[in-house]
């Protein structure tokens, strides 16, 4: 590579001082602007020469081959860099974070979307609640994302109410929060004149808006009468299935209580609740073919046990009937016996005749004088 030419300017001749009230610059402005137009001509002349210099130097160095190399190499790679593009794609795990993340936004969504009012009634004829089509939508796995979130958080605030003290810890971040606005407040009047609390007061507190309010108390009605209407719904037996599920889950936790604690109560219904449905989903051929096997059997038995019924009744039936013509036939016999014999001819009553003469009289000699009976009560005898 060659060398750039090395210029090298002698300034002792010139004095670049140009302050006019300087002693050594009052005889050049004495002496006019020929000597300033000389000195101004002889600077242009150094650096024409300079920059043609540094031209030429600039040319050789680009005409270098090692130069032209480095070009080539730089020229290629920036080719290279514009065809990729500027943002690295992302990972497998990144896209399939992302996915996921998607796929449960839009399964809380269509779970949000379910809240609609069924279009079957109750047996009464009441409608029922949006409630009832969303806890159907949750526990049946439609949506297991959501599904699945809803069971773990449930699970999680069970334990956390049974080994957190909740309560203890919302007292405790009212009272640290209340300090330290206080504080705040006050120290900054003491040392600053104004309270450092109020700087950060909004200009309009926040008010729940009444439509808003509205909503909230109207699905909070919905979700308690969601539960008045089951109750009676499993009390009067619309539903077979879910008032016998509901015996047996009342009796299994008749016997529980004793050993297990509220809150494991508590964790063992959730987790019926929601895994009985998807143990359910899983396996629904097997089951439902164990259902209606079942249900098969039962009405055979049902079956047997009302004709052995009805045959037993029709033979009761032919028995009493049976003894009742043989009672009935042998009470006629007997009534029939009693009134022949009171008028059958052969039977003849015998009576003594009727005196033809009149007695002979008596004489009063023979008969003795019958002395009346004393009919008083003896009397009480004294001792």
């Amino acid at each position: 590579m060659s060398e750039a030419p090395h210029l090298e300017l002698n300034n002792t001749d010139l004095d670049f001082n140009l302050d006019p009230s300087a002693s050594s610059n009052t005889a050049t402005h004495s002496n006019g602007n020929t000597k300033f137009q000389s000195t101004q001509n002889s600077q242009n002349g150094i650096l024409n020469s300079a920059a043609q210099s540094a031209t030429n130097a600039m040319s050789a160095v680009q005409d270098h081959p090692a130069i032209q190399s480095v070009k080539d190499t730089m020229n290629n790679d920036g080719q290279h860099a514009r065809s990729r593009p500027t943002l690295t794609p992302p990972g497998p795990v990144a896209q399939n974070v992302k996915a996921e993340a998607t796929k449960t936004s839009n399964e809380f969504a269509d779970l949000a979307n379910a809240r609609t009012t069924p279009e079957h009634p109750a047996a009464t004829g009441q409608p029922l609640t949006h409630y009832h089509s969303l806890f159907y939508r949750l526990l049946s796995w439609k949506n297991p994302r959501a599904t699945a979130i809803s069971f773990a958080v449930t699970v999680a605030f069970i334990f956390a109410s049974r080994y957190l003290n909740v309560i203890r810890q919302v007292f405790k971040i009212v009272y640290l929060t209340l300090g330290v606005t206080a504080s705040a407040e006050l120290g900054g009047k003491l040392a600053f004149g104004r309270g450092l609390t109020s700087q950060f007061r909004p200009k309009k507190y926040f008010t729940i808006p009444k439509a808003s309010l509205e909503r909230l108390l109207d699905d909070v009605e919905q979700f308690i009468n969601f539960f008045v209407i089951e109750s009676q719904r499993i009390v009067f037996a619309e539903n077979v299935y879910a008032s016998g599920a509901a015996f047996f889950a009342s009796l299994i936790s008749y016997f529980l209580i004793k050993f297990v604690p509220l809150w494991g109560l508590t964790l063992i219904a959730t987790v019926v609740a929601y895994l009985g449905p998807l143990i359910y989903v899983k396996n629904k051929e097997f089951i439902d073919a164990q259902l209606e096997h079942g249900y098969n059997l039962v009405n055979q038995q049902a079956t047997q046990i009302k004709d052995l019924a009805s045959q037993h009744t029709g033979n009761a039936a032919q028995t009493i009937q049976n003894y009742s013509k043989e009672y009935t036939s042998k009470a006629q016999e007997t009534i029939a016996s009693y009134r022949g014999r009171s008028t059958s001819p052969e039977v003849k009553r015998e009576f003594p005749a009727a005196p033809t003469h009149e007695p002979a009289p008596t004489h009063e000699s023979e008969t003795e004088p019958i002395e009346p009976v004393d009919q008083r009560a003896p009397e009480p005898v004294s001792l």
